[in-house]
């Protein structure tokens, strides 16, 4: 009967000790899941706030580009090209944290850069030049569309009808050399619907430049007009 008590005493110990020796184990397994959950919190908020500023950049460079301050947009895609950096090779190291959160900033700045060089030397610059995947890119490359009509506007404006054709060259090139390539348009997710959108744009930026051609033709031929009709009334007079 003793040896009985004492082999229960003993196992009561030891399923004690067990259960201690399980909870700190826990404790444990825990402890690192929660560590690892605030790391991932920690770089999920420094990707979003480097996606917020290369975005905030972007888009106030191509406003600088529109009014022809090139060298304040270069050197402000310059310093965006830091945070670019950085968000590219985090998407190298936390991939799955990246997801859904630099997309829209890579093409951001990838449309910036683009757009800057076409309006400063008139040549395409290669995904490796901007430094950013291809992916970003030609969903960039895409959204040029948008902002060479935006500047062929501008210039209608301006009376530099020749020059808004220029762009409209430049946005027709951009859409054939897309939807030339239908594997892009398979296996890119979104660039279909900017191509729809792009045409759209291009169709509607052409009437606009034939309409402003057709008015300028007309006012040539009505000053014609009136310097012809002046000429004639000198004549009567003399």
């Amino acid at each position: 009967m003793l040896y009985f008590s004492w082999k229960i005493i003993k196992i009561k110990f030891d399923v004690k000790g067990i259960v201690s020796v399980i909870r700190m184990s826990l404790n444990e397994f825990l402890n690192e899941i929660r560590e690892n959950l605030l790391k991932k919190d920690a770089i999920r908020q420094e990707i979003q706030s480097l996606a917020r500023k290369t975005i905030r950049m972007a888009k106030q460079a191509i406003f600088l580009v529109h009014r022809d301050m090139i060298d304040s947009a270069e050197s402000i895609l310059k310093e965006a090209s830091i945070d670019v950096n950085k968000l590219v090779e985090l998407s190298k190291t936390y991939p799955e944290i990246c997801v859904g959160l630099i997309e829209t900033p890579l093409q951001e700045y990838a449309e910036a850069k683009v757009f800057l060089n076409l309006i400063k030397n008139g040549t395409f610059i290669s995904p490796g030049v901007v430094g950013v995947p291809g992916e970003s890119y030609v969903l960039g490359l895409a959204d040029v569309i948008g902002e060479l009509r935006r500047r062929a506007l501008d210039l209608i404006r301006k009376d530099r009808v020749k020059d808004a054709e220029e762009c409209l060259n430049l946005m027709e090139t951009i859409y054939n050399e897309l939807i030339g390539c239908d594997d892009l348009q398979a296996l890119m997710p979104g660039l279909r619907r900017k191509c729809d959108i792009a045409r759209r744009i291009i169709e509607t930026t052409r009437g606009d430049i034939t309409m402003e051609i057709r008015r300028e033709m007309l006012n040539n031929s009505i000053r014609d007009l009136q310097k012809a009709l002046g000429s004639m009334m000198e004549h009567a007079r003399g």
